[in-house]
């Protein structure tokens, strides 16, 4: 007879919409169909370093017959995305042996699964990724949780925006999440209607920001425009903008002032334009009906992968099926960007948005 297995689960790394739904699949999937223990890792690499878990059964996650998982934003688990993994790796490994762990699912991002990965090779540890980012810029899979709800959460607010533009004439600059990668700006910019969208694959000039809103007027007597910029879109000069914050971390942040700023010197101010930092509330909220799809079908194949002794693979997203991939070549390959020959990029050039001197 075949020995119980007892997993952990863990989520690593910045929120997003989905994760409990991961949680839930993979918690009802382990436990119904191979009658599995499964331990939830509190906050990542703390809960490992620390030893520390949680007991995750069908009935825990339930209030009063109600399972709310599959809709509740966050993660139930906790996630941090800082410290000095390196340096307390042993720690860390010590963790999974005391937890007497067979295997363990681990929900996170293209830098959460390399730090994974790296410890699972030093320790001999049976992992299995899930890929989560609203940057969606992991390898190998076309998407990640979080990503879609993000993308909705941003058209929601550009539709919400363009409004008091329309009544004010302004030039609207909403900046937006995606670290590196312009992903999330184009998607977003593409299905809110956005008249510019900027981002950091993608070279750009301020006269041809400002020419593209000019003729929006003069040409179609439109007085408003909503101009989408990436967070790590840079200066004219190639600089980033980003801050320190109180912890010392270094945080991108400032592109849409810039940009606001530019075009308004450039037009010599004839153009009004207003800076809305979108910031954590693309994190937030409740998963879309497509992330809770994804997140149902990784959290059930990354069970399936555990059952089948198939480790160190990432479950991934490729034309409407659950593939995995080796997590070495994910990593490896991670992150993806926009590229400027993208279908999306040409997508939008075609309906007159302007997308960069390209």
């Amino acid at each position: 007879m075949e020995t119980r297995k007892r997993i952990g689960l863990l989520t690593s790394g910045g929120d997003c919409p989905g994760l409990n739904a991961v949680i839930r699949a993979a918690v009802r999937h382990a436990t119904l169909s191979y009658d599995w223990e499964v331990l939830g890792i509190p906050y990542a690499t703390q809960g490992l370093l620390e030893g520390k878990a949680v007991s995750l059964n069908v009935h825990g996650l339930d209030s009063r017959g109600i399972d709310p998982l599959l809709s509740t934003g966050g993660t139930i688990l906790g996630s941090i995305n800082k410290g000095d993994t390196e340096a307390q790796a042993d720690q860390i490994i010590a963790g999974y042996q005391k937890l007497g762990l067979d295997a363990l699912i681990v929900i996170g991002g293209d830098g959460s699964l390399a730090i994974m990965n790296q410890l699972a090779h030093k320790g001999n540890m049976n992992i299995v990724g899930v890929p989560k980012t609203i940057d969606n810029d992991v390898a190998f899979t076309n998407l990640a949780v979080g990503f879609d709800t993000a993308v909705n959460t941003i058209v929601d607010a550009l539709s919400r925006l363009s409004y008091t533009a329309a009544s004010h004439d302004r030039v609207m600059v909403v900046e937006v999440m995606g670290r590196e990668a312009g992903h999330l700006a184009l998607n977003a910019g593409i299905a809110g209607g956005a008249d510019v969208i900027l981002i950091p694959e993608i070279p750009y000039s301020i006269s041809g920001v400002c020419k593209h809103i000019t003729e929006l007027r003069d040409r179609w007597n439109r007085r408003f425009a909503i101009v989408v910029v990436a967070e790590g879109a840079k200066t004219i000069e190639g600089q980033e903008r980003y801050y320190t914050d109180s912890q010392g971390e270094i945080r991108l942040r400032g592109i849409g002032d810039y940009v606001a700023d530019q075009i308004s010197h450039f037009s010599g101010d004839t153009i009004e334009a207003r800076v809305t930092v979108l910031g954590h509330v693309q994190r937030g909220g409740a998963p879309s009906a497509l992330d809770r799809l994804l997140a149902t079908s990784f959290g059930k194949a990354a069970v399936d992968l555990i059952a089948k002794d198939d480790y160190q693979k990432m479950v991934a997203w490729q034309n409407g099926v659950v593939v995995s991939i080796p997590i070495d070549e994910v990593t490896s390959n991670s992150p993806i960007l926009v590229d400027s020959h993208h279908p999306l990029v040409e997508t939008a050039k075609a309906l007159d948005t302007y997308i960069g001197d390209l």
